[in-house]
């Protein structure tokens, strides 16, 4: 569900104008939301915190 209680949903600021952006909310205790800006109602992806910055610092490495 990616209307995530108390979420509060972000994107980069390297992102454009065209809308492909994932979103994510990482305000929130224990988890990390991320969802399709195109899709805002649609489906999130949870994640724990440590995996999150697992991806994160993989995807600058690479």
């Amino acid at each position: 569900m990616s209307d995530i209680l108390g979420a509060v949903w972000r994107k980069s600021t390297r992102s454009g104008a065209n809308g492909d952006c994932v979103e994510v909310a990482d305000n929130l205790p224990g988890v990390v939301g991320v969802r399709d800006s195109k899709d805002p109602t649609g489906p999130a992806l949870v994640f724990g915190p440590a995996a999150w910055r697992a991806f994160v610092r993989h995807t600058r490495q690479h």
